[in-house]
This record gives C-alpha cells, structure tokens and sequence, in this order.
C-alpha cells in the first residue's frame, strides 16, 4: 500500500469514519426517511442557491460508508453547509446509515463503468493537474472505482457540484461554506480556482455510475 493510502487509512480511523459499520443499514427504512432528501436530491438537475449557486450532488450510486461519512461531517461542522448541517444535526447514526443504504441502492439500475482507464483520455493539461494530487490513487483510474468505500465516486458528477466542493476545501474562516478534511484540503491547495475548475469539468464530463433517481412525488 501507498505511503498516501496508509496516512489517509489512518486519519479515516482516528476520525472515526468507521464508527457506523456496526449500524445495521435498512434501505427501505431509509426510503421513507428520506423525504428530507427528496426535496433536493430527488429532482434531476435541482439547483441550489445559497450559499452558492449549484446543482445538488447525484447520490443515487455512491457507496453507503461514504454517504454515512459525508452526513456525519456536515453534523460535525467538517463541513459547512446550513442547509445540509441543519438536516445532519436531526439525524441518528441509524438513519444515517439507513438513507445511505436507499441511496446506495438506488444505483443498482445505473450501468457500472468498466475499470481502467478512463473513457474520455484527459487533455495533456487536465492530465498533469491530475497527476499533480495523484487524483487516481483513490478515487481510481476512471474516477469511479474509488479505493476505499469511504470515499466517493466523481466522474459523471457535476462538475459546477465537484467545483464548489474542491474550492470549500480551500476556504478558512467561512461560517457557511468549507470542508475541513486534512487529506482533500492538502491536495485542493495544490491549485488555482481556474485549474479546480477544469479539472471538476473534465470529471463531470466522464461516464459514470452515478444518478439521480426521480421520486415518485416529482415524477
């Protein structure tokens, strides 16, 4: 394993990132708890407005510890997001693995993307920012195979989406936008905001596994 990989492993379990594997996770229960989602997350192309302006991360297909992991951050405050901090703080490590496991489930329909290189080949420029944060060491060669469950899958996310979350990881002293965590905020600072944003519309543009699965109510 990478020195990189054993440094992030181990930041995952002095932060308790796994404290939740023992939760039994129920994704039907989590299907009814996640009428707080749906307002958002369960419309395609739903944008947000504040604090900025956004189209809400596809969940439908990410990995459940790494829902799990990003919900107990917004309760924490690793990240800032009031909207988000104010649904995180009502929610029980239960129901938080409960609409992980729904949202996990959801991407059961959505075409896996076939491992190794990506579809789409970089640009030689988009190619060395990514190679600057080696990106591919944990999120994988086709940014959909991340190494860890933890973490998250990115291509085919949008990128006005991906651009706002790599630039919160630079951002100090905001009490409502920035992301606290030592291993994405080392890489992110590596950049300037106009390389972060080529390289979140190379990202959104690639093929990948994840979606937005309309609930009935907005069908």
């Amino acid at each position: 394993m990478r020195p990189l990989h054993l440094f992030a492993l181990s930041l995952m379990l002095m932060s308790g990132a796994f404290s939740t594997a023992a939760v039994a996770q129920d994704a039907k229960a989590g299907e009814g708890k996640a009428a707080l989602c749906i307002g958002c997350h369960g419309i395609a192309g739903y944008q947000a407005s504040f604090p900025e302006i956004h189209k809400v991360p596809k969940l439908a297909g990410q990995s459940a510890p790494y829902l799990v992991a990003a919900l107990a951050a917004y309760k924490s405050g690793e990240r800032l997001h009031p909207s988000m901090r104010g649904i995180a703080a009502t929610l029980s490590e239960q129901d938080m693995a409960d609409l992980a496991a729904f949202y996990e489930a959801q991407g059961k329909g959505i075409r896996p993307v076939p491992a190794g290189a990506p579809a789409k080949a970089p640009t030689p420029r988009v190619a060395e920012l990514l190679k600057k944060a080696n990106c591919a060491s944990c999120h994988g060669e086709n940014f959909d195979s991340p190494i860890s469950p933890t973490y998250p899958k990115i291509a085919g996310q949008h990128a006005d989406y991906l651009y706002v979350a790599l630039k919160a990881y630079q951002i100090d002293g905001n009490p409502q936008v920035g992301r606290k965590n030592a291993i994405m905020s080392g890489m992110a600072r590596q950049y300037t905001r106009a390389e972060l944003k080529e390289l979140a519309t190379y990202l959104g543009s690639l093929p990948g596994s994840l979606g937005t699965v309309s609930q009935p109510s907005f069908r």
